[in-house]
């Protein structure tokens, strides 16, 4: 028996990748495994041009055995084996891939297709084991050999008995240390949960001896005793890539329950098989309601990435935008360039076509939803409809004209929800904006002074009840051309409202206003008479692009950098406060002042805003009972 060196890198090499490429010891199982079923295939596409050889498929499986007074871990499978010069090439040569060697010279078919590539996934078992004994047979050869290596300076290859082709790979299983334990790696329940993980959509039957309870022979009724018993543990064939007549509502909302992608039903599934450009299938689910750390910085988005049936990233984030994060599902391709522990994909031209692809099938399946299912569609809104409006503001409105189309709000005029093109195809002749109004509740926004006179006009007002929906619509700015205006805005853009003062109106009562603003110095911008207001005596209105609503929310945030709205005083010059006002300039200063004050105080309220004072607040209050 002679011992041979590594032949293409040093043991550093070695050990480097044992300890480094891979992020999760449990990936060593998903590596061997895959290789067990690239061996098979591999007899499979022989069997293709020599008749010497048949190929039954039910014939061929991966055994899985754990020994554990052993310490051993074997995995045997029926597949082509390995001469004595293919160990010594596709073993003894790190990153030397038998597989994608074989997938070079040969064309794959049938819907079958070599899974490995890189040929280090064999050397995951390194970081599981001390030692790791490779007994194989080909099918070219009479004589079996046995690769023997502990994973530091080299291996040995000699001799071995093995009765028919195929491979077993016996690894060693290390022992616990202070800081880890190696004997989940020999637990039944452990490795069977790791293969349904990662591998359970290998083509090939993956069998193993497992615990079950039987009713006793010749014992008392309900007696059991535990025995051994050979059962395949994955399933074989993927539901993705069944074909979708085969399939109904309940095997999609099964799978959405298996994959444990979320406690309820899936309102919507879309089932994807794409060969075009890139080839990949895809079930991706619409969830009915939010995750519980959905809105929270826990929460992370991703599909579900498989190659070739393998599962490759439990969350490849990469798939799916900000604003569909909520979407779950999986996608298992053959065309993705992976980098050589198979963890992490490479961003390539493949991947962004797949994403940019699923992207319009979520929002090709919510406009269906909206359109043929409005009660599903509000269900999933209520739900997810935040996120929705997040992406328009996201990223400077990049992926506003994605996503406006399935916006909703409440409005003045219908009871439930309403989308921006049911708003606009309803616009009376004269109505050149769109028109909102921003609040707590919807109950509260219908109150408020500022919509009077849009709602005197006729004009329907959309509600904005969610702290992102002004953010949302500032970013949108328009849509089909018709501009968005708050009725909160100092300019409403109503050039023909009758209620607009003559000058005469506005010179008689100047020194009135200067006054007024004098006394509010630093808190309001200007002081005027009011063009909206019908039965109410006051409001703040907002100039510039900050308005009133969005101060509430950033002052709000920890880092709120002190941004506020540039309020203005609007008073009704029809109520009686105006007259007052008047009086109360003409005779007694301080009665101007107190009733200035108390008017902004009143203004501050309407809007939701904190007094800046309140003790000073209920001081004036009783100056005016008494």
């Amino acid at each position: 028996m002679e011992k041979k060196q590594f032949q293409a890198e040093s043991k550093r090499l070695l050990e480097m990748m044992i300890n480094s490429i891979y992020t999760q010891k449990e990936i060593f199982l998903r590596e061997l495994i895959s290789n067990s079923s690239d061996a098979i295939d591999k007899l499979y596409y022989r069997a293709l041009t020599d008749e010497a050889i048949s190929f039954d498929q039910d014939r061929y499986a991966i055994h899985i055995s754990a020994n554990k007074e052993a310490r051993t871990l074997t995995l045997t499978d029926t597949g082509i084996g390995m001469t004595k010069d293919e160990l010594e090439t596709n073993l003894g040569t790190i990153a030397k891939s038998g597989s994608l060697g074989f997938k070079k010279t040969n064309e794959m078919k049938d819907g079958h297709d070599i899974i490995g590539q890189f040929g280090v996934g064999f050397y995951a078992a390194f970081m599981v084991a001390d030692q790791v004994s490779v007994v194989s047979k080909s099918v070219d050869a009479d004589s079996a050999y046995r690769w023997q290596s502990d994973g530091s300076d080299g291996y040995t290859i000699e001799e071995a008995t093995k009765d028919v082709p195929g491979t077993d790979i016996t690894l060693h299983i290390k022992e616990n240390t202070e800081d880890e334990s190696f004997d989940e790696f020999l637990d039944e329940h452990r490795l069977k949960s790791i293969v349904k993980k990662y591998s359970d959509f290998i083509r090939y039957p993956i069998k193993m001896d497992v615990t079950t309870y039987k009713p006793k022979e010749d014992g008392e009724e309900g007696e059991t005793e535990e025995v051994q018993e050979e059962q395949i543990i994955n399933s074989m064939v993927p539901i993705w890539r069944k074909n979708k007549s085969e399939l109904t509502k309940e095997d999609y909302e099964q799978f959405y329950q298996d994959k444990r992608y979320g406690f309820d039903k899936p309102l919507e599934h879309i089932h994807l098989s794409v060969d075009g450009a890139v080839r990949y299938n895809s079930i991706l689910f619409i969830p009915e309601s939010t995750p519980f750390d959905y809105y929270s910085k826990e929460y992370e988005k991703g599909l579900e990435l498989y190659a070739n049936g393998v599962l490759i990233m439990e969350k490849c984030a990469d798939l799916l935008p900000d604003f569909f994060s909520f979407v779950k599902g999986m996608v298992d391709s053959e065309d993705l360039s992976l980098n050589i522990s198979r963890e992490m994909l490479q961003h390539d031209r493949q991947l962004k076509l797949i994403a940019k692809n699923i992207q319009s099938k979520i929002k090709s399946q919510l406009q269906s939803l909206l359109k043929n299912n409005r009660e599903a569609y509000e269900t999933f809104y209520k739900s997810f409809g935040r996120q929705l409006k997040f992406g328009v503001y996201n990223e400077f409105g990049a992926h506003k004209k994605v996503l406006e189309d399935l916006l909703l709000f409440h409005s003045s005029t219908e009871k439930g929800f309403v989308t921006l093109s049911e708003y606009v195809s309803r616009m009376k002749e004269d109505q050149s904006n769109i028109y909102y109004a921003t609040g707590e509740s919807i109950e509260r926004i219908a109150k408020l002074p500022q919509t009077e006179l849009v709602a005197d006009k006729g004009y329907e007002i959309l509600y904005f009840t969610e702290d992102v929906d002004e953010f949302a619509i500032k970013m949108l700015q328009s849509y089909q051309d018709k501009e968005f205006q708050s009725v909160s805005s100092a300019d409403l853009k109503l050039d023909e409202d009758e209620s607009e003062e003559s000058k005469e109106e506005l010179d008689a009562n100047k020194d009135l206003f200067e006054e007024m603003k004098t006394i509010l110095a630093g808190k309001v911008k200007d002081v005027r008479l009011s063009k909206r207001l019908k039965t109410h005596p006051v409001i703040l209105a907002a100039e510039g692009e900050v308005t009133i609503e969005m101060e509430k929310v950033l002052q709000a945030m920890p880092d709120n950098q002190h941004v506020k709205a540039e309020k203005v005083l609007e008073i009704n010059p029809n109520h009686d406060v105006f007259k007052a006002l008047q009086s109360a300039k003409d005779t007694d200063q301080e009665k101007l002042k107190l009733y200035t004050n108390l008017l902004y105080s009143q203004a501050l309220l309407i809007e939701g805003l904190p007094l800046e004072d309140p003790v000073e607040f209920t001081k004036d209050m009783c100056k005016v009972m008494v």
